[in-house]
């Protein structure tokens, strides 16, 4: 008779084959896991900048739909603004109403239409009863035709420009783009004044010393690329005083303003190479999609202001997420305490 127990150890047997690799793998041709980390938020410094400041009169022109509307009933809740509603009343009503919102501690101005609006939020910042100013509902080309008007505008001497303040997760640092969204294709005294902008934004949220990359495609001067001379003409200007307050270099392509190994691999010796706080693109196409492969491919998010007007304007966007309003809001508030600042230093 057998025994039962063997029959159990010979089913339990298994036997293993090792295969081994026809080649010898090395360890840099794994593909490795990469672990993407989301640094501190950048724009919780810009918020806890703005605690103790008093609120900012803002003109809100049209604030017709849900979001333009909460955007900034949101900032006033958190002190940021003061907001004077400018606008259809009837329509400004009905979106509060559909959204369950009291209206009564806000300034209303009755208008008739987004150009009618436009012009009338204009008209209360150049009578000194607003410190900014915020798009609504209506297209920006409306609202920045009455802020350029000659005589009823808000235009200074200085150029008006646009800078996108990205939290780029990969990035340590706010990034400052500019200009993405105004200024089609710059000249050379254009970009002056737009560096300039940038500069005078970046010391108010506190980078007291700004780097700032003239980008191009390459960075060698080439004539055949006209932007790589502007770009050299910019730095010598900067040298000459005609630009102050910061650190300017370029032509630098944008692998090595951003990245120290690549300035490194390039063999650039510079001081903005690689640690670049802001870029000055050349054109407003290669800025508009450097900022939205920024958002899109690397998760960025882009608080956006105008600048070289009288007073600050926030440009919203119907793509922005609350967080982005508030921190374009939030930059707002910062330019325009420092302007109040300045003037009454300059009064006294």
């Amino acid at each position: 008779m057998s025994n039962p127990g063997s029959h159990l150890h010979r089913a339990a047997e298994v036997t293993f084959k090792s295969i081994h690799p026809e080649q010898r793998v090395r360890y840099t041709e794994v593909a490795t896991p990469q672990i993407v980390l989301r640094r501190k938020d950048k724009y919780a410094r810009l918020l806890k900048r703005c605690e103790g400041i008093p609120p900012v009169r803002c003109a809100v022109a049209y604030p017709c739909d849900r979001d333009s509307l909460l955007g900034p009933i949101e900032a006033a809740k958190l002190k940021l603004i003061d907001p004077i509603l400018v606008g259809p009343v009837d329509k400004i009503q009905a979106v509060a109403d559909a959204e369950k919102v009291d209206l009564s501690p806000f300034q209303i101005v009755p208008a008739e239409h987004s150009h009618d609006s436009a012009q009338k939020a204009v008209a209360i910042v150049r009578a000194g009863e607003a410190e900014a100013l915020m798009k609504g509902s209506l297209h920006t080309d409306a609202l920045l035709s009455a802020v350029v008007s000659s005589a009823t505008g808000l235009r200074t001497s200085r150029r008006i420009s646009h800078v996108f303040l990205m939290d780029v997760p990969t990035h340590p640092n706010a990034l400052a783009i500019t200009d993405a969204a105004i200024n089609i294709a710059p000249t050379l005294e254009d970009k002056k004044h737009i560096a300039q902008n940038v500069i005078d934004l970046a010391h108010v949220i506190g980078v007291k010393e700004p780097k700032l990359a003239i980008l191009s495609a390459v960075e060698t001067i080439n004539e055949k690329i006209p932007s790589t001379i502007d770009a050299a003409a910019l730095c010598k200007m900067a040298d000459r005083g005609q630009i102050t307050g910061a650190i300017l270099d370029g032509p630098l392509a944008f692998d090595n303003a951003i990245s120290e190994q690549a300035a490194k691999t390039k063999k650039i010796n510079s001081p903005v190479a690689g640690k670049a706080d802001i870029l000055l693109v050349p054109d407003l196409e290669a800025g508009n999609m450097l900022a939205k492969q920024l958002q899109y491919l690397a998760g960025a998010d882009a608080a956006g202001i105008v600048l070289g007007a009288r007073v600050p304007i926030v440009l919203t966007s119907r793509a922005d997420n609350v967080r982005t309003r508030l921190a374009s809001i939030a930059v707002m508030k910062l330019v325009a305490y420092a302007k109040r600042i300045r003037e009454a230093a300059e009064k006294s």
